[in-house]
């Protein structure tokens, strides 16, 4: 029996509504100087949504650490906000995680750009 493929289920519409309304509270509502200017790339919620994973990434990863401490410190801010603009049965503790995919992919690319380089290099028999 062939498994069919399904549209957006419900927990990833959940999931979507909490990065964009978490965006929202951390770029209007958080004071923290810390967070600064930080992207939300993902959310990943556990089936009975008691807990999400929150990407996010930064530009200025040279002070990540202080970065993190700080999302860590306004979780609790951010999970009540989040409960008074989404109403869903259990509200998720928020784990804030650092995104290296973008950097990931760029080194990816400047390698295969070097070794691209280095077979153009290469004499021609």
């Amino acid at each position: 029996m062939k498994k069919q493929v399904r549209g957006f289920q419900r927990s990833d519409r959940v999931a979507e509504q909490v990065r964009r309304d978490l965006a929202d509270l951390i770029r209007t509502e958080l004071k923290d100087p810390r967070v600064g200017m930080i992207s939300l790339t993902d959310v990943e919620l556990t089936p009975d949504y008691a807990h999400a994973k929150v990407f996010f990434t930064t530009l200025n990863a040279d002070h990540l650490d202080e970065i993190e401490c700080g999302l860590k410190r306004a979780s609790g801010f951010l999970r009540r906000e989040l409960g008074r603009r989404i109403h869903i049965h259990t509200l998720p503790e928020l784990h804030f995680v650092y995104d290296n995919s973008l950097e990931r992919g760029s080194s990816l690319s400047q390698l295969i750009d070097r070794a691209n380089a280095l077979s153009d290099q290469t004499p021609e028999e």
